[in-house]
């Protein structure tokens, strides 16, 4: 991935800044693993695998802590 996508960690609203940790949580996978054909096949294991699926809800969660940061927890 060469192109700049990401200009800025603040958001307008919190849910915006979730769908941005979202976003970022995707985008790592896609940086570490970038074959579709791979991910596809991954995805068979883990969509069934509680543990997996918790430890995807963690990496959210820092990236959603992080944001949450950035934007001074939307200047509350």
């Amino acid at each position: 991935m060469t192109d700049s996508w990401l200009s800025s960690l603040v958001t307008a609203t919190p849910q915006e800044g979730f769908d941005l940790a979202v976003k970022l949580s995707r985008v790592g996978v896609k940086l570490t693993q970038p074959s579709d054909q791979v991910r596809d096949k991954l995805r068979a294991a883990y969509e069934q695998d509680s543990a997996q699926l918790i430890a995807i809800s963690q990496v959210i969660a820092i990236h959603f802590q992080t944001i949450a940061a950035a934007n001074n927890h939307w200047r509350s």
